[in-house]
């Protein structure tokens, strides 16, 4: 009978133990070492090495027509064998013996905890900063004036401004346990992968020596696609059939078409826009494959050649900005000496137009936001309500007990970072307001919608990994009330919305670092400091390229073959224009063409209520709840700049690893996917900058057809009769 308390206690202890979410205690191990070394001399060199690393590739590759993005998950990878190098051959001589000041280069074994806060270094040069467009649209398209410390102040304070509202939030969307942070599982399970004593199987290699193997391959391969045969980047052997139709070129082209048969042989093709297709789950997969159907394959066609919105007078798929007689709008002939629309100039040039295609999708853009809203009512109301309110119970788990054994951050530093922020912010859209427009209520009102949404959309993110953007709302808010200004418009944006995204994945690294027992301290360095570091680099790379690269996205003088044609910087600039220059009123509103777009927020709204009213219906169909309308709704979101052959090719890739190998080779899949994925971004990263530097950077080309990319010049064609276009054949 002495024994019953013993065992009770043990049994209460357990079940103290048992995370809430069961993914979470599937997953995350509850033991921790508090005197595990964490800034060490390795990760301090690894760290800071593959923050500038990655921030200038991705810099580098942000211009590119193929923009490819290199992860951090190619450095969680790729470290592993450098730190457990280092830890073998570097001294374990102690310096300042015996004195407050001594410390070792090599304080032991390579550990996990170093390896998250590298991991958490390279994920700050991971991407680009958003603000990089606002650089590019002034001075490349609207070819205005703008030096480098102002640029680099925007570029700063639209990163660093996130750690305010992430500081204010950590307490509700960190320490609960019901605030879970799914894809933080996903590194939680690398890392732990990574870190297993691991033998290699017979017949077979290790992690890591299949992660070179994926590396070399990649890199020997790329310089075909990459420059000696680049028409491999877009396959699109149907406008072969037929090389005077305009038909079937509009159909088989994967870059200016609707890509039917269009496959890319190459790896920046396939991972540029919706990222690795080795990370997708089947599910998401197939909502994307879904809505990618819809758009391209049934909207597209019949919005084009049923001639709505005067379809035919434009290309079939364009992102471009044109008059209603299918010639490119001149933007600058509308832009007063103020940097403003001049109404008189616009009232007599004509109304703006796009290509049906790009109208829709930005009605598909509205149609996406209700629909992610409503869909997270619908299915997940019940669960975030009582997450939300166990959160706010404030009852600790396992892992936040674990946390409290380390010094936590003040909340003063998240309020320094913000007022410095807040005031360098002020300083610099008014002391050069002529150049940014944005006056003080803007910016004020930028904040009141970031700290407004951060709490909602990230308990929304925590729980059920969606992220509904903000970027259209922002944009029409502001397109509204300070109509005719363009960068004042992009800027909102910036810090209505990107600063609130900013803050979310600062909130996910605390949270990946709550997991993995990082004292926070030290994940408040990595954070700051790596963003610090990337910000200084993405600026210098990013100027760097807009002095070397003659014409750098100019695509009325490069030709069409050129790797900095830069679509995603284009589109963001034909942004800045539909929402700050012309601004909604004349395009969206009743004084535009484009009115009836606006029902697709309603459309939207209903579509997860149809699927929400089938699965009650009709329960026992599993599939019907895998119905998710705001990615499928969302899954074109990406296009422009991305093209059809980037989804083509991403959607078989996705289909053979996530569906085919995941259920027939579960245990390959486990072992070398996301090695595999890590492996083709560095080595595809790697050569392209070495073919840029040492060969088409002095203009050194192939000319053959091979190198046509596409091959489908006819695909850009309109086809409306009495239209005429350079390289097109008149039609009457």
């Amino acid at each position: 009978m002495a024994e019953l308390p013993v065992n009770m206690a043990a049994a209460n202890e357990a079940d103290e133990d048992l995370c809430p979410i069961k993914e979470v205690d599937m997953t995350v191990p509850k033991t921790d070492d508090p005197t595990t070394p964490v800034l060490t001399f390795r990760m301090w060199f690894l760290g800071i090495t593959s923050c500038v690393l990655l921030s200038f590739v991705n810099q580098f590759f942000w211009y590119r027509t193929e923009p490819l993005t290199i992860s951090s998950t190619a450095v969680q990878i790729a470290v592993v064998p450098i730190g457990h190098l280092m830890a073998k051959t570097i001294t374990k001589r102690l310096f300042f013996e015996g004195t407050r000041w001594e410390f070792t280069l090599n304080p032991g074994p390579f550990n996990i905890k170093e390896h998250v806060l590298i991991t958490i270094f390279a994920n700050a040069g991971a991407g680009s900063v958003y603000a990089t467009h606002i650089l590019s649209a002034v001075k490349l398209y609207y070819k205005r004036p703008l030096s480098f410390f102002p640029a680099l102040l925007i570029m700063a304070t639209t990163q660093m401004l996130g750690f305010g509202w992430a500081g204010i939030f950590r307490k509700h969307l960190v320490e609960p346990a019901e605030m879970w942070w799914p894809g933080s599982l996903v590194q939680v399970s690398l890392f732990r992968a990574l870190h297993e004593k691991e033998t290699r199987p017979k017949g077979g290699t290790t992690r890591i020596q299949f992660f070179l193997i994926a590396l070399v391959f990649s890199f020997a391969y790329y310089i075909f696609p990459g420059y000696l045969f680049q028409m491999l980047s877009s396959f699109s052997w149907i406008c072969w059939l037929a090389p005077k139709s305009i038909l079937v070129q509009q159909l088989g082209s994967g870059m200016r078409g609707l890509g039917i048969g269009a496959f890319g042989f190459d790896w920046t093709t396939i991972s540029s826009y919706l990222g690795s297709p080795l990370a997708s789950p089947w599910f998401a997969t197939a909502n994307v494959a879904a809505g990618f159907v819809l758009v391209m394959y049934l909207m597209t066609p019949l919005t084009y050649w049923f001639n709505v919105y005067n379809a035919k007078n434009f290309p079939i798929f364009s992102s471009s900005l044109f008059t209603l007689n299918g010639t490119k709008y001149n933007t600058e002939g509308v832009i007063n000496s103020h940097f403003q629309l001049d109404i008189a100039a616009y009232n007599q040039y004509g109304q703006l137009h796009l290509s049906t295609f790009f109208a829709m999708t930005y009605g598909l853009g509205f149609a996406g936001l209700t629909a992610t809203l409503v869909h997270v009512f619908l299915f997940h109301g019940r669960e975030m309500w009582n997450r939300s309110r166990e959160a706010l119970k404030q009852k600790p788990d396992v892992h936040t007990r674990l946390m409290k054994s380390y010094k936590q951050v003040p909340m003063w530093w998240f309020h320094v970072v913000l007022v410095a922020n807040m005031v360098l912010i002020f300083f610099t859209c008014q002391h050069y307001l002529e150049t940014f427009q944005l006056p003080w209520w803007g910016i004020l009102l930028a904040f009141a919608i970031a700290l407004g949404f951060t709490l909602p959309i990230g308990i929304i993110s925590a729980t059920t990994n969606q992220q509904p953007g903000l970027n259209v709302i922002t944009e029409y808010i502001i397109g509204y009330l300070y109509p005719g200004r363009p960068v004042a418009n992009m800027l909102f944006k910036v810090y209505g919305y990107i600063s609130m995204s900013q803050a979310l994945s600062f909130v996910y690294d605390f949270k990946l670092g709550h997991y993995m027992k990082i004292p926070p301290r030290a994940m408040f360095m990595a954070q700051m400091l790596g963003t610090f570091i990337s910000i200084i680099i993405y600026t210098i790379t990013a100027w760097w390229l807009m002095d070397t690269i003659p014409n750098l996205c100019d695509i009325s003088v490069l030709p069409d073959n050129s790797p900095w044609q830069c679509p995603m910087d284009r589109v963001f600039y034909d942004a800045s224009v539909i929402w700050g220059l012309i601004a909604p009123l004349r395009i969206f509103g009743p004084l535009g063409v484009y009115p009836n777009v606006n029902w697709f927020f309603l459309g939207g709204a209903i579509a997860p209520v149809l699927v929400w009213l089938a699965h009650k219906a009709f329960p026992k169909q599993k599939w019907i709840s895998h119905i998710h309308m705001p990615v499928l709704l969302g899954a074109t979101a990406m296009m422009p700049p991305a093209s059809s052959v980037n989804y083509t090719s991403w959607l078989i890739l996705a289909f053979l690893s996530g569906y085919v190998v995941y259920r027939r080779w579960p245990h390959l899949w486990e072992r070398y996917n996301y090695v595999l994925s890590g492996g083709l971004d560095a080595g595809t990263a790697f050569i392209a900058i070495l073919l840029f530097l040492a060969i088409q950077s002095k203009d050194i080309n192939i000319d053959w057809w091979g190198n046509n990319t596409d091959g489908c010049p006819l695909a850009a064609c309109p086809t409306a009769p009495g239209i005429s276009a350079k390289g097109c054949p008149a039609i009457f």
